[in-house]
């Protein structure tokens, strides 16, 4: 991959600390020999400890592992031994992406003892690319949540409100408050309905959603196994496409700097614009605006089945598989699990398996359907929620922010969000881009492409 930094500059000016530099900036300053992977980890335990006591983002952090692993890369890079470009950059996994020998509590406190037997693929691709395991973020319990609440195990402060406590979004709540709060430059979440995208939203940041069954899910504790899909958090594009290029078996070879003139990109309907909040629209419509002036061609889409039937839907499909591999566990009345997440589960005993089955059969029809839609469309693009982050004593538990982040999971579909403007009230919008499954190339194109036209973010109040 061009690892040219094509993403916008820091707002920063003059001498910025080292959590503040993207992936490609610590590349940058290793191959001049003016930073080791050793000061890199350094700085993000140091952010780490003066700012997780109020951020709350770390379920674990593996100091004295992280420290070795750095020495190590150092020692590497000082001989002339560079793996690539994801070698000696610190990053953080999920608490559902198993470590061996580490704690796995997946959100959950009836877990809070379990070690994990095995090495999550994912995990493994990332530390033989020479990256360094900082340690493990929170999560929702079993992942199975979008404001990025946990009752029991603690919810991630979002680092963009230093006073009142928002949702920072979920599941992989801990994942996007550590990277937008500058404790370490990316992070590993996973995505059932919206669960890296909708905390890359609410903590401003970018998160991609990778197509189900490209990255290997062997060693991630599962919400929904037909729904579950790994994939990279940072804070720009360039990062996570280099971080996707360290997690496929394959190098993908990516070119971000591909101008998107004569593209094909579907927007909302006008049905489809009604709930959303005026922040998010205008941001929205921002942004179609700004793709417009980068010579795509804007194309009001319409899919046969709304979001909404679309969200609810993929519903089924997570709450009956969810219940097969956690339903014991919330149907005992004295485990300890989090009370707002137990009848989410719970709802799966209700779901025949006729319903479960007729529920497959309806997602792989409206594939087909959406998939025949989409020809001629390089992209759709949505807001990525359709809310600001909440003030959590304001949260319904009992609604869910994911009502243009499921459909993507329920169609196969590919998809990043990007944030896409700060509010009036100093909170971030996000924009959702999305391409039919496999074209993360393309999707990722169009994402860079549009945070170069977007222009530079002022970074979050708790940022380090």
């Amino acid at each position: 991959m061009d690892t040219t930094p094509h993403e916008t500059k820091s707002p920063n000016p003059g001498d910025r600390p080292i959590v503040s530099y993207s992936i490609v900036e610590l590349n940058q300053k290793y191959s001049e020999g003016t930073l080791n992977p050793t000061a890199a980890v350094t700085s993000c335990l140091e952010a780490i400890e003066a700012l997780d006591p109020t951020i709350g983002a770390w379920q674990a952090v593996y100091k004295e592992e992280a420290q070795e692993a750095a020495a190590i890369a150092s020692a590497e890079f000082e001989a002339g031994r560079r793996k690539g470009p994801f070698h000696g950059i610190p990053f953080a996994l999920k608490d559902i992406v198993e470590v061996e020998g580490k704690l796995t509590a997946a959100g959950c406190a009836e877990w809070s003892e379990r070690r994990s037997k095995v090495t999550a693929e994912i995990a493994q691709r990332l530390i033989a690319a020479g990256g360094i395991l900082i340690g493990k973020t929170k999560t929702v319990e079993f992942a199975f949540g979008g404001w990025g609440t946990n009752q029991r195990m603690g919810t991630p402060h979002n680092p963009w409100d230093p006073k009142v406590a928002r949702t920072p979004g979920g599941s992989s709540s801990g994942s996007g408050a550590a990277v937008a709060s500058g404790m370490i430059p990316c992070a590993i979440g996973t995505d059932t309905g919206g669960s890296v995208r909708l905390p890359a939203a609410f903590c401003g940041i970018v998160g991609l959603k990778t197509t189900e069954g490209l990255l290997p899910t062997n060693g991630i504790v599962p919400l929904s196994h037909t729904l579950d899909t790994p994939g990279p958090m940072a804070r720009t594009v360039t990062d996570v496409a280099l971080m996707f290029e360290a997690l496929c078996s394959e190098s993908e070879n990516l070119d971000l700097s591909v101008e998107i003139a004569g593209m094909r990109i579907g927007s909302l309907s006008d049905e489809e614009r009604i709930g959303i909040e005026a922040a998010q629209l205008d941001a929205y419509d921002r942004s179609l605006d700004q793709l417009a002036d980068l010579g795509a061609e804007i194309i009001q889409f319409r899919p046969a089945k709304p979001f909404e039937e679309m969200k609810e839907a993929a519903g089924v499909i997570v709450t009956a598989e969810g219940y097969f591999h956690h339903g014991p566990l919330m149907d005992d009345p004295e485990s300890l699990v989090d009370e707002n997440v137990r009848p989410r589960f719970q709802a799966g005993a209700d779901i025949s398996s006729a319903q479960y089955v007729g529920a497959l059969l309806q997602r792989d029809s409206d594939r087909e359907v959406f998939s025949l839609a989409m020809q001629g469309i390089d992209a759709l693009v949505t807001p990525t929620t359709p809310m600001l982050p909440q003030r959590l004593t304001e949260t319904d538990e009992l609604l869910t922010p994911a009502r243009f982040t499921r459909a993507i999971n329920y169609l196969s579909m590919c998809g990043t969000s990007v944030p896409s403007g700060v509010s009036n009230e100093g909170l971030p919008t996000s924009l959702q881009i999305a391409c039919v499954g496999g074209n993360e190339a393309i999707c990722l194109r169009i994402s860079a492409a549009y945070e170069r036209a977007r222009g530079a973010l002022p970074a979050p109040p708790l940022f380090a």
